[in-house]
């Protein structure tokens, strides 16, 4: 690999500043170039420590073995409640050379409704608001933010669009402008655990310790997000910063067993909500590639919507560092995952033919994916804060379509950085 093509990301990192800085409310406001060094610094750090430092890397690892466990058993369940096609043993001889059934409703979604009841129940033990409190202090004493977005940013690597700002919504009337965008840009440039984890399995053969990557990626991300967050919505001097006064869990269960049914009758509503969106993307996807048919065609072949977003993206990717060979396939799957949903462009990963994307292009894009910056979320998560706080409803709109574009310039930047440690 030449030189060149290791460093490209960081003219890649430097082009994705540039254009937070060109859309920023206020370019004159920016937070500093001190403060900018810093937070490139600790995600620098961050891929370095997580990625490329052995005895952090095993312990990162260790999750990976967890997430095996937790899939075994689940399979118990899931074969009880539908056979083999569940993955209960066949009733029935294989032919030669064939491969058991992959449902991914019955074998790979029902990890979601689990993982969602753990989640739970370990958040009313207090072992993951612990977790939660522990990020949240590193950022405010890293980053100097707020209490209130640093309690944000530990609760989205952990917690959904929807869970996530309930952590927080006792501030939501009175936090900042700029607050409120860098708690957005926090949501939508992170996975939540349930999903994360849904996301890893998908990708368990494409992509080696794939749940590791996914949790490194959500760590490196909650800087990057910061940094383009306060980049395209600085504070002003009037701006106070919002400390946290007292705890509010926000989410709250009577019991461990409340817990758990609660926990099981969320991840019940994301495992129906995953179901759905799957099979509608599927299909418009299906329906735009019809009419593109319709059109000449080029090189040989019918013009696609994954095509035109490969052809629109590739270039970016390439400054991300991906290979210019291999840049049309990894811009198809970042377009995919902007318009569409991350999970489809991880199902796309996945089904690539071998040799599409080396190990490198791999990781990049796998890290340049994990985060929830598409136009459902926006939707979700604009109706999700106007609802916890109707005052704000119209402002949390009118940044919408901002914290989508500062999720995934985020995210993006957080592949780069994995191009460059990785060789």
């Amino acid at each position: 690999m030449e030189l060149f093509d290791q460093l490209r990301g960081i003219i890649g990192i430097a082009v994705l500043i540039g254009i937070a800085w060109a859309i920023s409310e206020n370019r004159k406001a920016h937070p500093g170039w001190r403060w900018i060094a810093g937070a490139l610094a600790l995600q620098g750090v961050l891929a370095v420590l997580i990625v490329r430092v052995p005895i952090v890397w095993q312990a990162v690892g260790l999750v990976n073995n967890a997430v095996s466990a937790v899939e075994a058993a689940t399979l118990k369940g899931s074969s009880y409640m539908f056979g083999y096609l569940g993955g209960a043993e066949l009733p029935f001889a294989l032919k030669e050379g064939a491969q058991p059934p992959l449902v991914i409703a019955f074998q790979i979604l029902p990890l979601v409704i689990v993982f969602s009841a753990l989640a739970a129940l370990l958040w009313h033990w207090g072992v993951l608001r612990w977790m939660v409190n522990g990020l949240s202090f590193l950022l405010r004493r890293s980053l100097g933010v707020s209490g209130v977005v640093g309690l944000s940013g530990g609760a989205s690597v952990f917690l959904g669009v929807v869970e996530a700002p309930l952590v927080t919504r006792a501030y939501f009337a009175r936090i900042s402008r700029t607050e409120l965008f860098q708690i957005m840009t926090l949501t939508m440039a992170t996975i939540s655990g349930a999903i994360l984890i849904l996301y890893a399995t998908t990708l368990r053969e494409t992509v080696p310790d794939a749940v590791g990557h996914m949790i490194s990626a959500s760590l490196i991300s909650l800087p990057a997000a910061l940094l383009i967050a306060r980049l395209m919505v600085p504070g002003t001097p009037d701006d106070v910063a919002t400390e946290v006064e007292k705890e509010d869990p926000g989410l709250r269960y009577e019991s461990s067993i409340d817990a758990i049914v609660k926990g099981t009758m969320d991840g019940m509503q994301l495992f129906l909500s995953v179901i759905a969106v799957i099979i509608t993307v599927f299909a418009l996807v299906a329906l735009v590639d019809m009419v593109l048919a319709l059109l000449p065609l080029v090189d040989g072949d019918p013009l696609s919507l994954k095509r035109l977003l490969g052809w629109a993206l590739a270039p970016f990717m390439w400054l991300l560092g991906v290979p210019w060979s291999e840049a049309q396939a990894a811009g198809g799957l970042m377009g995919t995952k902007a318009v569409l949903n991350e999970y489809v462009a991880y199902l796309e990963l996945a089904a690539l033919p071998d040799g599409t994307l080396g190990p490198r292009s791999q990781l990049i894009v796998t890290y340049a994916l994990c985060g929830v910056a598409n136009l459902a979320s926006v939707g979700l998560l604009v109706s999700t804060i106007g609802t916890l706080c109707p005052e704000r409803r119209a402002e949390a709109a009118g940044l919408g379509m901002k914290s989508w574009i500062s999720g995934n310039l985020a995210s993006a930047m957080t592949g780069a950085w994995i191009g460059l440690v990785t060789w």
